[in-house]
């Protein structure tokens, strides 16, 4: 048998709450930069300007 090993990455829901508009990212487990919610400054079309979205929960 193989041994499984666990995921470096994982795929991440980044949201607007203002808008629900999303990105989705990959995001590093195993980095100590990338622990807690990520939050970067993307464009959200609906707003027509650039703004923070915050990482959300992905639907099981």
């Amino acid at each position: 048998m193989a041994n499984k090993k666990k995921a470096a990455k994982i795929v991440i829901k980044m949201q607007n709450a203002e808008t629900g508009y999303f990105y989705t990212k990959t995001k590093n487990t195993k980095s100590e930069n990338t622990q807690g919610k990520m939050k970067m400054r993307k464009y959200d079309p609906k707003l027509r300007k650039h703004v923070e979205f915050t990482e959300a929960k992905m639907p099981s």
